[in-house]
């Protein structure tokens, strides 16, 4: 048990982050797995499902929650998911 002021408030504020960071990991591995579903669909809809993941997993870098490696990797392995459809030939 923590016997200071400074050391009582520190759990406190760790309690609340960790939380925080819980939630924020657990929207991002939400919106993956959209992503994975997406992918039987139409390529448009992929697309809104991938920029809403690199969103998020950006603003987890940006605060630390993640590692900036981490999410980089993370997104170029989506990247790479949209990449793997085959685009619709286009039709004049």
């Amino acid at each position: 048990m923590p016997h200071t002021h400074t050391a009582k408030k520190r759990g406190r504020q760790d309690a609340k982050r960790r939380l925080r960071n819980r939630a924020v990991k657990k929207t991002i591995r939400i919106q993956v797995k959209n992503v994975l579903a997406a992918q039987q669909g139409p390529a448009d809809k992929l697309q809104a499902e991938i920029r809403a993941a690199i969103k998020q997993l950006d603003k987890a870098a940006a605060k630390r929650v993640l590692h900036p490696n981490t999410a980089a990797r993370k997104k170029s392995q989506l990247a790479r998911l949209a990449n793997a459809k085959p685009q619709p030939a286009a039709t004049p």
